[in-house]
C-alpha cells in the first residue's frame, strides 16, 4: 500500500486559530459595533432623555393654552390681561408708585 502521511498538525493549528479570531471579531462587534451594546445603551439613553423634554414641552404647550384660552374673547381674565400688560407693555398705573 504506500507510506502513510505523516501530519504535523500545522494546519488544525490554523484553523482553530481562524476560528478563534473570528470569535473574537464577532464579540467585538456584537459589543462595540454600530449595532452593539454601548450603541443600543446610547440610544436608550437618549431616547429617555427626548421623551423627557417632549413631556416638558407637553405641559409647556398646556399652560400657555389655558394662557390663551383666558385671554380669549370668550372668557376673559382680567387679572391674567393685567399682568401681561404690565410684563409686555410696562404699564403702570396712576396710584402705583414705581421703584427702580
Amino acid at each position: 500500500m504506500g507510506n502513510p502521511r505523516k501530519q504535523t498538525g500545522v494546519g488544525g493549528v490554523f484553523y482553530f486559530i481562524g476560528l478563534i479570531l473570528a470569535g473574537l471579531y464577532f464579540t467585538f462587534a456584537s459589543v462595540q459595533g454600530d449595532y452593539g451594546l454601548f450603541r443600543r445603551v446610547r440610544i436608550d439613553a437618549e431616547a429617555e432623555a427626548l421623551r423627557a423634554e417632549r413631556d416638558a414641552l407637553a405641559e409647556e404647550i398646556a399652560e400657555l393654552r389655558n394662557k390663551t384660552h383666558r385671554l380669549s374673547d370668550d372668557y376673559l381674565d382680567l387679572d391674567l390681561l393685567d399682568e401681561q400688560a404690565r410684563n409686555v407693555l410696562g404699564l403702570v398705573r396712576g396710584d402705583e408708585v414705581v421703584l427702580r
